[in-house]
């Protein structure tokens, strides 16, 4: 069970009050000023002699009472919010109190404007039980200070003992009414900020989730393709050879010697079959790669692991340019094959974009530097860039600007967690219509381990 606590110990408990008292306070004043209108038909009914001068009175309060209203809309009116709720409400007490005074005093039907009050309070607004208290014997001081001091007192005590046992009565239920409002509103509070509590813890379970299953479906797809580049290996590499062997033996031919156009055409085959081992070498990184083995600690160069990347994405980076500027050494650590898909993921998401802005030179610039015992790397591109609201959200799993069908949104996410599990981190900045640059950085193989 819930444990009661004074909320006034809670700081967002009084911040959400405040705004709960502002909005109430506000209702509460408008339906004040309406029965403070509405009750000048009782002045004409029970004491038309008095109507002219209550008129006024009634007017008075209306726009003191407005004035009050019109001040919660500025920061000042709600920075004072208690206090003019306060003020406002010993308005109609003292209204109604002078009415009962300048009448028939213990025998003046305005004395059930005061039990209204005190129940205005207790149901409308979220005042305390010392508050309650409070308003409830200072109606009660007023109401017997009007009976008293008006012209020949009291002259009938039954009736004057019963309406103050009456509004005692009223008074008695708001003040139980503002004990239980007030743990109601406070356990209220308490089951609305655990509920967002567990809505957060299950937001950020959902994530992990699909930060698993993009994790997952990676290992499959790095699986999947270790199965194609074994079975590459046997069903190509042996063709392939024998291909090149037949190619050098043409080259020594006496007949191809002469003719400078069989030469040129044979070394297009030759240089052919040479791409075609060197894609298979690139697809080899991938073949016996067990998933789930990060092989974190493994050296390897990172300029070649970049040449692969390059390679396999040949297809996507035909008609652009891609400087390659790094320094001498690159040996780091890590999980090569892992390594190698965060770089095909940002040159293909790089060509993407150019092809999407049709630059006139399509431009994407890889960089590597040392900054102290890390190799920081970058990708540049001059592309469509990407949108501020969309900046922040770019390395969220399933977020994708793409059409549907042409991508599930998970590339950036396991890039980001691929590069986070070898000590780095992943990062973005853009210019929207401009370029857009991702950066990530990997531990040198010289470093301390």
């Amino acid at each position: 069970m819930m444990q009661f606590i004074r909320p006034r110990k809670d700081a967002d408990y009084r911040q959400e009050l405040h705004g709960y008292l502002i909005f109430n306070s506000r209702a509460a004043c408008l339906m004040t000023i309406v029965l403070v209108l509405a009750g000048l038909g009782l002045d004409y009914i029970f004491y038309p002699r008095f109507a002219p001068d209550f008129f006024v009175l009634r007017i008075a309060a209306c726009v003191l009472i407005g004035l009050v209203l019109v001040s919660y809309r500025g920061d000042w009116g709600r920075k004072h919010i208690k206090a003019l709720t306060y003020f406002w409400i010993c308005i109609p007490q003292a209204m109604v109190s002078w009415m009962i005074f300048k009448t028939d005093g213990e025998k003046s039907i305005y004395f059930v404007g005061l039990t209204f009050v005190l129940s205005g309070m207790a149901f409308f607004l979220p005042i305390s039980c010392v508050e309650a208290l409070f308003f409830g014997t200072l109606t009660l001081v007023a109401y017997c200070a009007a009976c008293v001091w008006r012209e020949g007192g009291i002259q009938d005590f039954h009736a004057f003992w019963g309406n103050a046992l009456f509004m005692l009565f009223y008074a008695t239920i708001g003040i139980a009414l503002a004990v239980y409002n007030e743990r109601w509103r406070w356990m209220s509070f308490q089951l609305r900020k655990e509920i967002e509590q567990k809505n957060t813890a299950l937001q950020q379970t959902n994530q992990a989730l699909a930060q698993i299953k993009g994790h997952m479906m990676q290992q499959e797809k790095m699986a999947a393709l270790g199965t194609l580049a074994a079975g590459l290996l046997h069903e190509v590499n042996n063709p392939v050879n024998y291909s090149l062997m037949a190619i050098n033996m043409s080259l020594m031919d006496p007949l191809v010697l002469k003719s400078a156009d069989l030469q040129e055409s044979l070394g297009d085959a030759k240089e052919g079959m040479r791409r075609v081992q060197s894609i298979v070498s690139d697809l080899k990184t991938f073949a016996y790669q067990q998933p789930g083995d990060t092989s974190s600690s493994r050296i390897f160069l990172f300029e070649k692991a970049l040449q692969s990347a390059l390679r396999l994405t040949g297809f996507e980076l035909k008609g652009i340019a891609v400087p390659v500027d790094l320094p001498m050494d690159t040996h780091v650590r890590g999980d090569e094959p892992a390594l190698i898909g965060v770089l095909i993921n940002l040159l293909g998401n790089a060509a993407l974009a150019l092809h999407k802005a049709a630059r006139a030179a399509p431009r994407i610039e890889v960089r590597a530097v040392h900054l102290g015992e890390r190799l920081e790397v970058t990708v540049r591109d001059n592309g469509t860039g990407i949108q501020p609201d969309h900046l922040a959200r770019v390395f969220e799993p399933f977020f994708t600007t793409r059409d549907v069908g042409k991508g599930l949104g998970l590339g950036l996410s396991v890039s980001y967690a691929i590069v986070q599990r070898h000590g780095g981190s992943l990062r973005v900045s853009s210019e929207p219509g401009a370029w857009t640059e991702f950066a990530f950085d990997l531990g040198l193989a010289h470093k301390n381990v």
